[in-house]
Formats: structure tokens, sequence, C-alpha cells
């Protein structure tokens, strides 16, 4: 379980990578800064999963949930909740390192 988490987390890591730097070659071309909201791309990408998301929140936790919690979330800057994300599937899917015996 800890691997898939890790695993996880690094594809989140990628994308918030990818996300980034396609926002950063967009504001250098148009010179002023351009930040794409991980609504926009979650749009571009699977438009029809949105408001399906929407509609499962609503009804089976909350319609609070959404306006208040989720909806500003995904209204922020698509690398910054990938980074969030995958920091937490990291901290979720981390594991100690085990201790060394001592040699003598």
């Amino acid at each position: 379980m800890a691997f898939f988490l890790r695993f996880l987390s690094l594809l989140l890591l990628l994308g918030a990578i990818a996300a980034g730097t396609v926002d950063s070659i967009v504001s250098v071309a148009s010179s002023k800064v351009i930040l794409t909201s991980f609504e926009q791309d979650w749009l571009a990408l699977s438009p029809d999963s949105l408001p399906l998301a929407k509609q499962w929140v609503e009804h089976y936790i909350h319609p609070e949930a959404w306006r208040s919690g989720l909806a500003v979330i995904i209204a922020q800057p698509a690398f910054v909740v990938l980074l969030g994300l995958s920091l937490l599937f990291w901290m979720i899917g981390y594991r100690r390192p085990r201790p060394q015996a001592l040699l003598v």
C-alpha cells in the first residue's frame, strides 16, 4: 500500500511540474503572469467528469462541502493543488527507515 501511495505521489508531482512548466511558458510568451486553475485543467481534460463529481459530492456528502470546500480548492492554480496532493499522498505512504544495528 505504501508503494502505491508513493507512486501516486510521484505521478502527482510530475503533473505539478508539467502544469507549472506550461504556466511559465504561457506567462513568458504573453509577458504577464498567467496561472491556470485546477478547474480549467480538469475541464480541458475531461469536461463531463467535473459536473459528475460536483453532483456526487453534493448528494453523498453535503452541498456545502462543494461550495465552501472543494470549489475553493479547485479554483487554485493547478500546480499548487497537484503539489499539495503529492505531499499528502507522500506523507500517508511514508515509512520511517528501520533502525540499523550497531556494528561492534
